[in-house]
C-alpha cells in the first residue's frame, strides 16, 4: 500500500533559510550524500535512548538536524525518484517500482545530473536510485552519473538461504545475524559499499573537479543480515515492545498495511501469524526490534568509517555531508511491521546536513572532524547536538537546498504542469488514493477514488478519512475523523475545503498521497 507524504509548507525555501546566506557564495563544495534504507529517526541524536549511533551523532553535532523531515512516500522507489528529481510522485507517476520517469512522466533532471552538468564528477555506490525498471535498469546511468554505478557483488546473496536457524539449517529468514567469515565472499554488501566509496574518494582527491558522491546503504532494510556481534549491544531482556502496539481505533481498513514483506520470510511463516492483523508473538516482536536496532548500529559503523576517510584524505573542510533515508519502518506501532503506511513511523526520516564553515567551524591543521568511533569500545560517548530544527520539512526539497548550499545556482522551480505527452504507466490495480495534510498539529487523510486510466483522483468521492490531533495524540493512535462537531468539526470543515480544491491542492499544498490495491474493500 504505497503512501506519499506531503505537508503544506513550501519547504524548498524553508530548508535553505536555516543556513546563513554568507556562506552560499564562497565557492563550490564537494557533496557526500549518504542514504540509509528504511531508517526511521531511531538514532541517538534524535533522542532515542536505546540505539547506539555514535558516528552519526558526531556528524549531527556539527550539523543542522531536522527533527520533522518527511519522505514523499513510504516506499523505496517512489521516494528516491521523488527526492532525486525534486518532483512529487503525482508528477513522476511512480507509486510502485514499475515505471521509469523519463518514459512515463518527463525527462526530468536529477540531483546528481544537475551537479554533473555543472562540472562535478558524480558517482553512485550501493542503493541510491531504486534498481530495476524504476531507474531504467541502469541507476539512470549515464544521465546522472559520470561513471557506472557500483553495486556490491555480495548483495546477490541477500535473499538466499544464508541464515542459520535454530535447527542448524540455512533459511531465508527475517532475522539473520551472521558470522561474516562464513558468508559467501566473506563480506556483506554495506561493508563493500564503504570500501568502494573510500576508493572513489581517493580517486576524486587526485582530480581537479569537485565531486558528488552518493552512497546508499542497504540496512536496516530487511532481511536483517548483519554481523552477529552487533546483537550483543542489545540484550534481549533490555528491548521493550512498541508503546502503542494496537491498531488505532477507527482506522479505515484501507489505511492498514498487513506487512506482507516480512510474512514471506521462513522464520515468520513458522509463527503462523493470522492475516491481516496478527499479532506477532511478543518474544518475536522483541527480537525484530533487537535486530533493527543492531542493524542501525551496523550502518553507523559504516558511516563512521566513511566519514573518517574524509579526514584521512584531507577532504572534510571542502565536503558537504547530507545523511538521510528514503522513509521509515514500523516496529510494532499500530500493529504494523513494515513501511507503506502514512503513520509518522513510516514517513518521518532523519535529515542531517553538515556544511563545513557554516554548521561548524573548519577544523584546524592536525585536527579531525570525524574520527572513527568504535561502538564496541566507546558505546556511551555523548555529543552536544548541533542546531535542532523542529519545523516540518520534506525530502522533495533536498535538490534545490543541496545545490544552493554547495555553491551552485538552484535549479528553476517546476512548472505547474509538466506532464507533456508521455505515456501513462499501467496502474490498473490502484483504485483508491489517500491524500493527506501533515502539519505540526495534525495529520489529516482522505481516501478517495482514483482513476488509473486518466491518472486522476476524484476528491469528491471519499471512501474514508483519518484525523489525528498530535498535541493529545502524538503517536497517532486515535482516529477522530468521525468524532462529530465542536472543534473537530470546524477543523474538518476547514481541511475539507483545502482538499476538495484539487487544483489548489496540487499547486499549493505539499501532501500525503497513498495508492492502494483494493480488492472488494469498498
Amino acid at each position: 500500500m504505497p503512501s506519499i507524504v506531503r505537508t503544506w509548507f513550501n519547504v524548498s525555501v524553508l530548508i535553505v533559510t536555516y543556513f546563513s546566506p554568507a556562506i552560499l557564495s564562497t565557492g563550490r563544495l564537494n557533496v557526500l550524500l549518504i542514504i540509509s534504507d528504511d531508517l526511521r529517526p531511531t538514532i541517538g541524536c534524535y533522542g532515542d535512548p536505546m540505539v547506539k549511533s555514535p558516528n552519526i551523532d558526531q556528524l549531527a553535532s556539527k550539523s543542522n538536524v531536522f527533527h520533522n523531515a518527511f519522505a514523499q512516500q513510504a516506499v523505496c522507489g517512489p521516494s528516491r525518484t521523488s527526492f532525486l528529481t525534486s518532483r512529487r510522485p503525482d508528477t513522476t507517476r511512480l507509486y510502485d517500482f514499475n515505471s521509469y520517469w523519463r518514459v512515463h512522466a518527463g525527462n526530468y533532471t536529477t540531483l546528481p545530473q544537475y551537479f554533473k552538468s555543472r562540472g562535478y564528477t558524480t558517482m553512485s555506490v550501493g542503493k541510491v536510485f531504486h534498481p530495476g525498471i524504476a531507474s531504467n535498469h541502469s541507476d539512470d546511468y549515464p544521465y546522472s552519473w559520470s561513471v557506472p554505478p557500483y553495486h556490491p557483488p555480495s548483495f546477490a546473496y541477500e535473499k538466499r538461504k544464508v541464515c542459520k536457524g535454530d535447527d542448524g539449517k540455512l533459511h531465508v529468514n527475517l532475522l539473520c545475524p551472521v558470522n561474516v567469515t562464513e558468508m559467501p565472499m566473506k563480506t556483506l554488501p554495506d561493508m563493500e559499499n564503504t570500501e568502494e566509496a573510500v576508493r572513489l574518494l581517493k580517486s576524486a582527491k587526485e582530480t581537479d573537479s569537485p565531486f558528488f558522491l552518493a552512497v546508499g546503504y542497504y540496512k536496516p532494510h530487511i532481511p536483517f543480515r548483519i554481523p552477529q556481534e552487533f546483537l550483543e549491544l542489545y540484550p534481549l531482556e533490555n528491548v521493550t515492545l512498541a508503546p502503542d502496539p494496537d491498531v488505532p481505533g477507527g482506522l479505515p481498513p484501507v489505511a492498514y498495511n498487513p506487512w506482507t514483506d516480512i510474512r514471506k520470510r521462513e522464520d515468520v511463516q513458522s509463527l503462523n501469524v493470522s492475516f491481516p492483523y496478527g499479532p506477532v508473538p511478543k518474544e518475536f516482536q522483541r527480537r525484530i526490534r533487537q535486530h533493527y536496532f543492531a542493524a542501525v548500529t551496523y550502518v553507523d559503523a559504516q558511516v563512521g568509517r566513511l566519514l573518517s576517510a574524509l579526514d584521512d584524505l584531507g577532504l572534510a573542510n571542502d565536503t558537504m555531508v547530507v545523511f538521510t533515508s528514503d522513509h521509515g519502518w514500523s516496529l510494532g506501532e499500530h500493529g504494523e511491521w513494515a513501511k507503506y503506511s502514512n503513520f509518522d513511523v513510516a514517513t518521518r526520516v532523519p535529515l542531517i546536513v553538515h556544511v563545513p564553515g557554516l554548521t561548524s567551524a573548519p577544523h584546524k591543521l592536525g585536527e579531525r572532524s570525524f574520527p572513527y568511533i568504535d561502538v564496541f569500545r566507546h558505546s556511551d560517548q555523548q555529543f552536544t547536538l548541533g542546531r535542532a530544527v523542529r519545523d516540518v520539512v520534506e525530502l522533495v526539497d533536498l535538490f534545490p537546498t543541496v545545490s544552493e548550499l554547495a555553491g551552485l545556482k538552484p535549479p528553476p522551480p517546476c512548472p505547474p504542469s509538466s506532464f507533456g505527452d508521455s505515456d501513462l504507466p499501467l496502474l490498473a490495480d490502484i483504485r483508491v488514493m489517500g491524500y493527506s495534510i501533515r502539519s505540526c498539529d495534525y495529520r489529516y487523510t482522505l481516501w478517495v477514488t482514483f482513476d488509473p486510466a486518466s491518472f486522476r483522483a476524484n476528491m469528491t468521492d471519499v471512501h474514508a478519512g483519518e484525523l489525528y490531533l498530535l498535541q493529545d495524540d502524538p503517536g497517532q493512535d486515535r482516529n477522530v475523523y468521525d468524532g462529530g462537531g465542536g472543534e473537530h468539526g470546524r477543523l474538518l470543515a476547514k481541511l475539507d475545503g483545502h482538499l476538495h480544491w484539487t487544483s489548489t491542492l496540487r499547486q499549493h499544498l505539499l501532501y500525503f498521497n497513498s495508492g492502494s490495491k483494493v480488492k472488494g474493500m469498498f
